[in-house]
């Protein structure tokens, strides 16, 4: 299909004036019939691309998408512009709702089916899935797939065998951050083949960025308390654990902060509060685990302050791309004391399972007639569904002929993971402790060409200062 087509299908049935960089291209590739990965910041505009490419292609278009609000505000904004039938499948449709949702798209009348990664470990979904034929599979926050991604989650390693069982329908993966070799990753964790490479827009001209370093935890307290109170507002200070949102939070309320707290402990309709006060600018400030953010897309958010170093730079780029996507400067700081990187040290060193839990996991496996449900195994095992679903995904992946074979060969993926982790944190801390352009660090990590001076960070402000006239 010619680009012209695609600018007038654009123009005339979703009502785009003109399509942002990157857009048509990864419309065009997707219609070839191509698989696609797409990276691009979030705001540029990638659900425009499954959008008018799905609507353009014969045959149903599933988007497997992690986040439930996200799935509902894009079946609304599908609704909203009247090209066609969208619903989502997820944990908290009705029953009714979801046979409703399946008649319609085994009737051929709904054009976009949304769906919660974990729907597609169950039978039922892909017997339907396979009679359906989609035509094209979007991947939402393809990161998730990644190991080397910074926010992995283990249901999406079943995205690839879906993908294969459908007869391999074009693929397009989206996410907003993806250095090299997540790339490298996504792409074969989603069974892409020779996937057409789009990364437009990562750098982020507007956003200030610097470190401020501290040899106290109280020294780093007192500054982040005065830069909050003094910035302009809307902002967001992460922090890498509950407790120190907790504390932050909590000082900056009687400081008289307009301020809320916000963490994956917290329940659903408490933390949908807390995100809809924030969006409709009831809020100035909110203080949060790295749980905030995804799928939210707030424009004038004029900082983003790190009381944490993330634990990668792919982490940290994202998180900070919440700032400014107005295009007005927004100013992008970590306050840094060197201790605080033992925190996530701390974390990951704890976060392995052990070589014995996992031949315990891989003889229920066995001895099961059928797939064992992860929370009725962590259950049984004692252990923690996190722990047991990481566990059933990596022991499905090795081929091998006994249990006790197939626990060593995952046991060694869940420690090759544990080293990648480490080294992701020591990226983090090289950006920490960078004498150099901070701005020519974080895009070469992601594989953008960029030459310093950016003339945009603290690092180059203080080389102007001190340069010579």
């Amino acid at each position: 299909m010619s680009k012209r087509k695609i600018r007038e299908i654009a123009r005339t049935q979703f009502g785009y004036d003109e399509l942002r960089p990157g857009q048509e291209e990864a419309i065009a590739s997707v219609l070839e019939g191509r698989d696609t990965l797409v990276v691009q910041p979030t705001g540029a505009g990638k659900s425009a691309i499954y959008q008018i490419a799905g609507l353009l292609l014969e045959g149903p278009t599933l988007v497997i998408s992690p986040l439930i609000a996200l799935q509902k505000d894009q079946v609304d904004a599908i609704a909203g512009k009247g090209v066609a039938e969208a619903a989502a499948v997820n944990s908290t449709a009705p029953v009714g709702e979801v046979r409703e949702t399946m008649e319609k798209l085994e009737d051929g009348n709904l054009e976009y089916l949304f769906l919660a990664p974990e729907q597609l470990r169950k039978e039922e979904t892909q017997q339907r899935l396979r009679e359906v034929k989609p035509s094209l599979v979007v991947v939402d926050e393809a990161h998730c797939v990644s190991d080397w991604g910074h926010d992995f989650r283990p249901d999406y390693l079943t995205i690839g065998s879906t993908v294969e069982a459908l007869g391999h329908p074009t693929v397009l993966a989206l996410t907003a951050t993806a250095a090299p070799r997540v790339r490298e990753e996504i792409a074969c964790r989603l069974a892409m083949r020779d996937p057409h490479v789009i990364v437009k827009g990562l750098d982020r001209p507007n956003l200030w960025l610097a470190v401020r370093a501290f040899e106290r935890q109280d020294e780093k307290q007192d500054a982040i308390f005065e830069a909050v109170m003094n910035a302009p507002k809307p902002g967001i200070v992460y922090t890498a654990t509950r407790k120190h949102a907790e504390e932050i939070a909590g000082l900056l309320a009687e400081r008289d902060v307009n301020v809320r707290l916000y963490h994956g402990g917290m329940n659903a309709k408490k933390r949908h509060e807390i995100q809809d006060a924030w969006m409709a600018g009831s809020v100035d400030v909110i203080v949060a685990t790295n749980a905030f953010g995804m799928g939210v897309d707030k424009p004038d958010v004029r900082f983003v302050y790190h009381y944490d170093p993330s634990d990668s730079l792919d982490a940290y780029y994202q998180e900070i791309g919440r700032a400014g996507r107005d295009g007005e400067r927004s100013d992008a700081v970590l306050f840094y004391w060197r201790r605080d990187i033992n925190v996530h040290k701390f974390f990951n060193a704890g976060g392995g399972i052990a070589e014995h839990d996992l031949r315990r996991i891989a003889d229920a496996v066995q001895a099961s007639e059928e797939a064992p449900a992860p929370d009725r195994l962590a259950e049984e095992l004692n252990l923690s569904k996190r722990k047991v679903t990481l566990a059933l995904t990596r022991l499905e992946e090795q081929r091998a002929d006994t249990p006790e074979e197939a626990a060593r060969r995952a046991y060694e993926a869940i420690e090759q993971r544990r080293q990648t982790e480490a080294e992701q944190l020591e990226k983090m801390q090289a950006y920490a402790e960078l004498g150099s352009c901070r701005r020519e660090f974080l895009l070469r990590h992601f594989g953008e060409p960029f030459e310093a001076p950016c003339r945009f960070c603290d690092a180059c402000k203080l080389r102007e200062e001190v340069s010579p006239p």
